[in-house]
């Protein structure tokens, strides 16, 4: 598949990576800055996040499973896209996760035995994304059959 092909195969998903970041972002902002207003929206939307996530994870995983009796797929190539997609696409979803990374263990230090440690579960939501475009788009190795197994 084309780059090109490939990108726009995928956009929905990256997308929907990045609406999640810039709102996980923006709660986290909120909350730190105003705790007593903010801090129970951004746990919440830390925790849907999470959980989208980890769905996400699971249809990743699924799809990888059908599509391994004819590819080989492992799991870097799964979750990190390492091999599997174009370096423009791996830019877009590992820096989705960078910036869920950055924003939830600076904001989680900041408030420190709060509700927003909840956000140190967000970057499964980038994670399971990254899962599921590799999963559907990414490109994988034809698995070599074993001419003694038939």
């Amino acid at each position: 598949m084309r780059r090109r092909e490939q990108w726009a195969a995928g956009q929905a998903i990256l997308n929907w990576s990045w609406f999640g970041t810039a709102l996980f972002t923006l709660t986290a902002a909120a909350a730190t800055i105003c705790p007593d207003t903010f801090e129970w929206l951004n746990a919440g939307v830390s925790l849907v996040l999470f959980a989208a996530g980890t769905v996400a994870m699971g249809w990743a995983l699924l799809i990888a499973v059908e599509r391994s009796r004819h590819h080989v797929i492992g799991i870097a190539g799964l979750y990190f896209a390492a091999g599997s997609a174009s370096p423009e696409v791996r830019r877009i979803l590992l820096s989705s996760l960078a910036v869920e990374i950055v924003v939830a263990l600076t904001t989680a230090s900041m408030r420190s035995y709060t509700p927003a440690a909840f956000g140190l579960l967000v970057p499964v939501w980038a994670l399971g994304l990254t899962g599921l475009w590799c999963a559907r788009h990414g490109e994988f190795e034809v698995r070599k059959t074993d001419p003694q197994s038939g």
